[in-house]
């Protein structure tokens, strides 16, 4: 694929594992000259959706976004996560509430009271006292309350909601994240298409001056050395077109493994991206804007308010509780023949010796916290170091592409010379060769530096938060 240019920016975006996932699977690396972008775990797969249609598939760059952020693997685990979350929220939800629970039962009996131990020796006269008592029935319809009401649950139920809020927070920074993946991917097959479109050219160009010098050759204008010069030319850049073509087919392997296409299906891009120029960031107003927008960093804020309401509920514990037990229901002998009965009672607990338990939760979740808020300060340092980053690479990108362009045009016109001297006779093919292999090298040096940029762009628009927009952007060349 040859060798960056010279001062290129490396740019490197790497995807972190998904919620859930143990970061255990191997990282996958997708790389261009100057450039790479390395997906983790979860984010390396997909859920393959959809029937292989004998047609190519025009694919474009939006349509490839909203499949990812549909099937992408990392995608549907942090959605699964939000479920759990959703599912302890209601947990601690219904810890505030009252249980209700009801039941009807009839009962019939007799009783045994010699077996029971009551037995009767004095005599009363005109009265005997039975054995056997019964049988005997009564019908009891019944609903009970139970309700217990602490700071306790009230700090956990808000923690639980915290908790909830980030996780939703998690998926938007999973969707930004696959759309960076897939919006890198699809601008590195545009890369790459361009990269064999030119070698097709050079392939084109090396046969022609193949067939230049066995003309001129077979006239006794040149020697023979001549023709084995161009012909090695002309099969290097025929080998360089076979390796750029596999190069392609594996990348677009990978995209469809991010975005759910199944991977027998054959498909083209329709998207192309524009040139525009670089307007001048305001690097202070992105980081900002990056700290107070970006999802992880508005994820980690929410994971600090749980922990500390999670505190707050441990030290809560010491507080009292109030209990209420209620019920009422219907008593008699039968439906018809009942009476209405409740029971209310209410109590205040409070503890008095815990063996250390309370001030045990009290130091985990002190120490919670204190981790929680180590990760905000990180993710917000980590948010403008990733600004600040994207910001040089951008600009570096930009003047790369300027003399990667100029550089281009001069080793066209160097060629072209070349070639006019070899046919009027004035050089030999070792120039022309030395001409065509730079402008191999210029072509290859300009599409990369072109891909950084564009990849700087979209790197940056993650970097504060705007993926998408950034992408529609890209698209539109603003």
């Amino acid at each position: 694929m040859g060798a960056p240019p010279a001062g290129a920016p490396q740019t490197t975006v790497r995807l972190p594992p998904a919620p859930g996932d143990n970061g255990s699977v191997m990282t996958a690396t997708t790389s261009a000259p100057g450039t790479s972008i390395q997906v983790q775990g979860a984010y390396q797969g997909s859920v393959p959706n959809g029937a292989v249609i004998p047609a190519r598939l025009m694919l474009s760059l939006p349509d490839a976004i909203r499949r990812g952020v549909r099937y992408n693997l990392g995608v549907v685990v942090s959605n699964q996560s939000v479920r759990l979350a959703r599912a302890q929220q209601l947990a601690a939800a219904a810890q505030l509430l009252p249980d209700l629970t009801g039941g009807v039962t009839e009962t019939v009996q007799q009783i045994n009271l010699a077996a029971e131990g009551l037995r009767f020796q004095l005599p009363v006269p005109g009265f005997h006292f039975p054995g056997v008592v019964g049988p005997f029935n009564y019908f009891d319809a019944r609903a009970a309350m139970v309700e217990n009401f602490s700071a306790t649950g009230l700090y956990n139920h808000a923690s639980s909601r915290a908790g909830l809020r980030s996780s939703e927070l998690s998926v938007q920074n999973s969707r930004e994240l696959v759309t960076l993946a897939v919006a890198g991917e699809y601008l590195q097959i545009i890369a790459s298409s361009a990269r064999v479109a030119t070698a097709n050219a050079q392939v084109e160009t090396a046969r022609a001056v193949y067939q230049q010098a066995a003309d001129r050759n077979r006239s006794g204008i040149s020697a023979r050395i001549d023709v084995t010069r161009s012909q090695v030319e002309l099969q290097t850049q025929q080998q360089r077109l076979t390796s750029l073509v596999n190069d392609l087919e594996k990348q677009k392997i990978a995209l469809a493994r991010l975005i759910g296409l199944p991977l027998a299906q054959e498909f083209a891009l329709s998207d192309t991206i524009p040139r525009r120029e670089l307007t001048p960031a305001d690097l202070e107003s992105l980081i900002l804007q990056a700290v107070s927008t970006r999802p992880d960093v508005q994820s980690a804020e929410s994971q600090v308010k749980a922990a500390e309401l999670a505190r707050r509920a441990a030290v809560a514990e010491r507080f009292p509780s109030l209990e209420l037990n209620s019920d009422y229901g219907v008593i008699g002998v039968n439906p018809s023949q009942s009476h209405g009965t409740f029971t209310v009672t209410g109590g205040i607990r409070f503890p008095i010796f815990e063996s250390g338990r309370i001030r045990a939760d009290v130091d985990q979740a002190d120490a919670l916290l204190a981790q929680r808020r180590a990760e905000y300060a990180d993710i917000k340092g980590r948010a403008e170091q990733d600004v600040r980053t994207a910001v040089l690479d951008l600009t570096t990108a930009s003047q790369q592409v300027r003399v990667a362009e100029s550089n281009r045009a001069l080793a066209a016109d160097t060629l072209q010379q070349s070639r006019d001297r070899f046919r009027s006779g004035v050089a030999d093919t070792v120039e022309v060769v030395q001409a065509q292999e730079a402008v191999a090298s210029a072509e290859q040096d300009f599409i990369s530096a072109l891909f950084a940029f564009n990849l700087a762009q979209v790197t940056l628009a993650r970097a504060t938060g705007r993926t998408e927009q950034g992408v529609i952007g890209l698209l539109q060349g603003k």
